[in-house]
């Protein structure tokens, strides 16, 4: 009997070292979640009737090779596609459809621009549509795309412009001295001569073909709360880029200083194409120009927004205070290049363009399971679905008790080496005692033989 118990022990023991070299050997080995042994004493007896208490245990023997899912520190790689996972969840890899997860986020593109591991099973997620709203539900392979970002026309420019009440008054009509005296026109409009106007502000705009222009808006004090706003796009006409004539609105303030009404000149302008609503300046029919070989100026082919272009003025204001743009915003743009990526702690992976531009282009999903205890390791730092795990819960990181990503970073092995040296001496002792066991046991039988 008291070879058996010393064999179990030894048995015991070496399950012991395997298990402790095992954690030393992957203590660098990303997202690696160590793993102890815990044993279970051994009784003949155990289910029988009428046991006595003096009952003699038979032992031990391995009760489990439990894993420790504890937090491993998560360290900066300065690789964007690097992704831990701070709290609970794994990543959700594809392998031709077959699901494993994973706390190692070491990842990369091949050459279809999807995001794999190094050895090609895709990152799972959810995919974005062309506005960059993630379609949440179904999981995908995400994929980095690179291709080009299409230009967007200006529909809106939003202006927070302060005119200055107590600025010089310049009058479209001045008297000319006679007795009575008679209104005579006074300096016409002339975007060469700051004379005639009180301040401009250039605007970047964009056609439908992503061609940059400048919008310039004059603006002339024509009278107490009285203002005049003249608008040129590279210097010409709007509407008709032969005529350098501007578009012509006009702006009456309050006594605070908030708009009081607007209207524009519509002499030469039909109003469906330069008209006001809702303090907004509203121009439809703008047709991009650009000089021709000949010096000449014509359409370049392309088109503003279909929908107009709409120049708010809710913003502007008439202060005693310097005549100065306090804010300005417009929303076209250019041909975009794909420029950077950075995924944000939610998973969002935003893709930057050369325009200036930003977008989502999807979303990385995680996991998590009732019992991770339960799931089946198959190597490669992976694990398996199991009956015991329960089913997936997959969604939005930082969503319920999922965790964050952090980008940049990988979770390293949470292996307590100096905790693992420990472990090995006591599992060597473990075994030195067992194996006195059976050597004292022997002594006990040579010396029983050697009196018959």
């Amino acid at each position: 009997m008291s070879f058996n118990i010393g064999l179990s022990g030894l048995y015991a023991a070496n399950k012991q070292l395997d298990v402790t070299g095992n954690n030393i050997a992957n203590v660098n080995t990303t997202g690696f979640k160590s793993s102890r042994a815990e044993f279970a004493d051994v009784y003949a007896g155990a289910n029988r009737l009428g046991v006595g208490k003096n009952q003699i245990g038979n032992g031990v023997r391995l009760a489990a090779v439990s894993q420790q899912f504890t937090q491993g520190d998560v360290n900066n790689t300065g690789n964007v596609l690097d992704m831990g996972i701070q709290g609970q969840g794994y990543f959700v890899l594809s392998d031709n459809g077959s699901l494993s997860y994973t706390r190692a986020g070491a990842f990369r593109t091949d050459k279809n621009s999807n995001v794999v591991t190094s050895d090609g099973l895709n990152l799972q997620g959810y995919a974005a549509d062309s506005t960059g709203k993630i379609q949440k539900g179904i999981l995908t392979n995400l994929k980095i795309d690179t291709s080009a970002l299409a230009p967007k026309a200006t529909t809106l420019i939003d202006q927070g412009i302060n005119l200055n009440s107590s600025a010089d008054t310049i009058p479209l009509e001045v008297s000319n001295g006679a007795t009575p005296p008679v209104m005579v026109p006074n300096k016409p409009f002339d975007p060469a001569d700051q004379t005639t106007y009180t301040k401009s502000f250039p605007t970047k705009v964009y056609d439908n073909q992503g061609n940059e222009h400048t919008m310039e808006q004059f603006y002339r004090k024509t009278g107490t709360n009285e203002w005049t706003m003249y608008t040129l796009v590279d210097g010409r006409n709007p509407l008709d880029p032969t005529s350098a004539a501007p578009l012509t609105g006009t702006m009456d303030f309050n006594a605070d200083g908030s708009i009081k009404a607007m209207a524009t000149d519509n002499t030469s302008v039909p109003a469906a194409n330069w008209s006001v609503t809702n303090n907004t300046f509203s121009l439809k029919g703008w047709i991009p120009a650009s000089k021709d070989a000949s010096g000449n100026w014509a359409s370049n082919g392309s088109s503003g927004n279909t929908d107009g272009m709409r120049l708010s003025m809710n913003s502007t204001t008439s202060y005693n205070t310097e005549t100065a743009r306090m804010s300005q915003s417009q929303d076209g743009y250019a041909t975009g290049i794909l420029s950077s990526l950075s995924i944000d702690s939610s998973g969002v992976m935003f893709a930057s363009f050369s325009n200036q531009q930003s977008r989502a282009i999807g979303q990385v999903a995680i996991a998590s399971f009732a019992n991770d205890q339960g799931l089946q390791q198959i190597g490669g730092t992976r694990w398996k679905e199991t009956f015991a795990s329960g089913i997936p819960g997959v969604d939005a990181p930082k969503t319920g008790t999922l965790g964050s990503v952090e980008s940049n970073s990988l979770e390293a092995s949470n292996v307590n080496l100096t905790q693992e040296l420990v472990e090995l001496v006591k599992a060597q002792s473990n075994y030195q005692a067992n194996a006195k066991t059976i050597s004292t046991e022997s002594t006990i039988m040579q010396t029983i033989i050697q009196m018959t």
